[in-house]
C-alpha cells in the first residue's frame, strides 16, 4: 500500500506544477509619437512601412506621400493627415473569418476584430497594395493608394469589402464562435 502511495503522490505534485505553467502576457510596448504631427498612429504606420530598420527613410516616404496628397487634393478642406486617417478608417475591416475545425469539418467562422488588430490590418493592407501599385517612387504609390482609400476604391478597400462579404456569406456558422 505504501508503494502505491509513493507512485500516486509525485503525480499529484507534477499535476499542480503543470497547471500553473502559463505564459505571462507580454507587456504592450509604448510607441513614441512621430516628430512632425506628434501622433502615435503615424509612428505605428511608419513602423509597418519600414524595411531593415531604416526608420528615417520610412518617415521620408510617408511625409513625401502626404505632401503629394496635399498637392493633388487641394480642393478638400481637410489636411493631408486627416485625409490619411479617413482613408485608414475607410479600409478598416470590422469582421473577419477564422477557420474552426468541428467534427471533421472546417468552417469559416465570422468573428469581430479587436480594435488594435483592426488598426494593424488596415495599415498593413494600405502598405501592401501601395507596394503592388505601378508608380515611380514608393511615396507616389503610397499617395495614390491613400487617395483611392479616401475615395472608397483601390486594392485595400476591395480587400476590406471581400473580408466583409466572406463573413456575411458564412454568417450561418457564427454560433461556432470561439
Amino acid at each position: 500500500m505504501r508503494a502505491l502511495k509513493n507512485i500516486i503522490q509525485p503525480h499529484a505534485e507534477l499535476k499542480k506544477v503543470l497547471f500553473k505553467m502559463r505564459k505571462a502576457k507580454p507587456k504592450k510596448r509604448v510607441i513614441l509619437p512621430d516628430p512632425v504631427f506628434n501622433d502615435q498612429k503615424v509612428s505605428k504606420f511608419v513602423n509597418h512601412l519600414m524595411y531593415d530598420g531604416k526608420k528615417n527613410t520610412s518617415y521620408e516616404i510617408f511625409y513625401n506621400a502626404l505632401d503629394i496628397v496635399k498637392a493633388k487634393m487641394s480642393n478638400e478642406e481637410k489636411s493631408a493627415l486627416e485625409i490619411w486617417k479617413q482613408a485608414l478608417d475607410n479600409i478598416t475591416p470590422q469582421v473577419e473569418v477564422k477557420s474552426r475545425r468541428i467534427g471533421g469539418a472546417t468552417f469559416q467562422v465570422p468573428t469581430e476584430i479587436r480594435p488594435d488588430r483592426k488598426e494593424s490590418i488596415s495599415m498593413k493592407n494600405l502598405i501592401l497594395f501601395a507596394r503592388k501599385r505601378g508608380g515611380k517612387t514608393m511615396a507616389d504609390k503610397l499617395a495614390a493608394e491613400i487617395m483611392d482609400a479616401f475615395n472608397n476604391q483601390g486594392g485595400a478597400f476591395k480587400r476590406k469589402e471581400d473580408m466583409h462579404r466572406m463573413a456575411e456569406a458564412n454568417r450561418a456558422f457564427a454560433h461556432f464562435r470561439f
